[in-house]
């Protein structure tokens, strides 16, 4: 006799346990009451919610759990930073990275295992794609994390959580919406709209879905302000060029308050698109949004060919995106040692595309015809 899974509450955002308690007979504020104790009082027993009658304890417990990936390691960088390395139920692992910063926590996590669109200049992409994460599965990182803090420190609070892990977070859109939701809940982490970042590379369709049914901040993997190098840096670009996705962006700006801006991501990659040229292309691009253009020194990371730029070549970069009165920072790489920065994360899965074969075998290529 198979036995019927159990179903994980934290795939459930609070209005979709509204509905869940009602069809259980039960009034709408204990979606709010369970919520509060499973993120603020770490309860994972729901016979422990007294608050609950007896039988709808009993009904809890036998159909749902609170469900949390495994932790399977954690490393810490010389610079404070850690990752955690998570497994699914199904084996495959997913990291998260914890980046503390004075007062300011940030928490980057993952939206899928792998990535599909395989960026030129991105670790994670190399290895190919193994999945969707579930609703579930993306805020299980972030209650791990925060448990782990309040056990460890005394404070499980975080200032920031960005969708910048492995994945492409608009490729697993309902989970990802669902997940934020989560995470602005006061009965659950409490994080402002503005504190929630959402990355992506440019799904176009997806960024029109956000209107309306969002107003978290949204990043967007840039890298390039023309079309011909932006598609060999990421070749979702073919799909969804830069004057749609340019398009995207303003309708997402114009459904948020005259305050918020668009971060636009510009990882610098040395004598590939960080010539004064590239900087001026760039600010023409973006000038007419309200913007702010984050720059990221390329991570380097075994078998590419891609450098990071020399630092006078990123602080000349950054001073012609000032000059032209561009707001323009540097990202300070951290975590590189535990491979933990930006690009980085690798993870551990099955690659259904067969892609990190394929990167293996042209790498094994190169070695042996330059011999």
């Amino acid at each position: 006799m198979s036995v019927i899974p159990k179903r994980n509450i934290l795939d459930y955002s609070r209005t979709e346990l509204e509905h869940l308690f009602d069809a259980l007979g039960e009034k709408s504020y204990r979606a709010a009451q369970l919520m509060s104790s499973v993120y603020h009082r770490n309860v994972d027993d729901f016979n422990l919610n007294t608050n609950f009658s007896k039988s709808l304890r009993a009904r809890l417990s036998e159909g749902y759990e609170v469900g949390l990936p495994r932790v399977i390691s954690q490393r810490l960088s010389a610079d404070g930073t850690r990752k955690w390395i998570m497994a699914r139920q199904d084996g495959n692992a997913i990291e998260t990275v914890l980046i503390p910063d004075g007062r300011r926590r940030t928490l980057c996590i993952s939206s899928q295992v792998g990535c599909s669109l395989d960026c030129s200049f991105c670790a994670t992409g190399k290895q190919g794609f193994g999945g969707n994460l579930t609703t579930g599965e993306i805020v299980g990182q972030v209650l791990n994390v925060t448990r782990a803090l309040e056990v460890e420190e005394g404070d499980a609070s975080l200032t920031n959580v960005v969708f910048m892990g492995m994945g492409e977070p608009l490729l697993n859109f309902e989970a990802t919406m669902r997940a934020a939701d989560i995470f602005l809940d006061d009965n659950a982490f409490g994080l402002s709209k503005r504190r929630v970042t959402v990355s992506t590379a440019g799904v176009v369709p997806r960024i029109y879905d956000m209107c309306g049914t969002t107003e978290v901040s949204l990043a967007v993997s840039l890298h390039a302000a023309t079309d011909e190098l932006r598609t060999e840096l990421v070749p979702l670009n073919r799909k969804h060029d830069i004057s749609s996705l340019m398009a995207a962006c303003r309708a997402y700006l114009q459904s948020l308050d005259s305050r918020r801006v668009i971060t636009f991501e510009y990882t610098l990659i040395d004598s590939i698109n960080d010539e004064p040229e590239h900087a001026r292309q760039l600010h023409e691009l973006v000038r007419d949004l309200r913007n702010k253009i984050n720059l990221i020194p390329f991570n380097p990371y075994p078998g590419t060919n891609y450098r990071r730029p020399e630092p006078d070549r990123i602080k000349a970069f950054q001073k012609a995106l000032l000059d032209l009165g561009q707001m323009a920072t540097v990202r300070t790489t951290r975590g590189d040692d535990v491979n933990a920065a930006c690009g980085q994360l690798v993870g551990d899965f099955r690659d259904r595309t067969r892609r990190r074969e394929r990167h293996s075998n042209s790498r094994s290529a190169e070695i042996l015809g330059s011999r």
